[in-house]
């Protein structure tokens, strides 16, 4: 009987305390929301909330370049589009849809595609639809450890990733 309550008290500290993992349920909208920030910053030119979503470690890895460098060089390279679309000199935004989502409660492999889109003035929006995959871990809230942007996408790909 002790080692019955013994157990449960175990596992309600750990639930309380958030040592388990969540819910596969509770991951996903955990790595929506991930995605939607992600999103988010994009759209507002927030640089700063864009850079957070990685670990400081993370890498890219880009096969259109075919190279692989650390994210702050990403960063640095797509800064100036950032600032642009925060002083309004440039509309932006990027869209999320997948084809694949493997997590556990600290770890998440994404794969699928990215829609990114930029537009100034009145210029026709430029549009970039990339297959990729993202590897997060969960520190503190999910963080992209790997970015490996593929190749490019169709519309009718993206359209089937629904």
């Amino acid at each position: 009987m002790l080692s019955h309550t013994l157990r449960l008290l175990l596992v309600s500290c750990c639930l309380l305390t958030g040592l388990l993992p969540s819910t596969a349920a509770a991951q996903v909208d955990e790595l929506d929301a991930f995605w939607s920030e992600v999103s988010r910053t994009v759209s507002e030119g927030d640089f700063e909330g864009y850079s957070a979503t990685y670990h400081p470690d993370a890498v890219l890895v880009s096969s259109s370049s075919n190279e692989s460098y650390p994210i702050a060089q990403a960063l640095a390279g797509w800064k100036p589009g950032f600032d642009d679309t925060k002083d309004g000199r440039l509309s932006a935004g990027v869209d999320f849809r997948f084809t694949q989502r493997l997590h556990d409660g600290n770890t998440a492999h994404e794969t699928g595609i990215f829609r990114y889109w930029s537009q100034t003035g009145d210029a026709d929006p430029v549009v970039a639809m990339v297959h990729f995959e993202g590897l997060l871990v969960r520190k503190d809230g999910w963080l992209m450890v790997m970015e490996y942007q593929k190749s490019p996408a169709t519309f009718e790909e993206w359209e089937a990733a629904k």
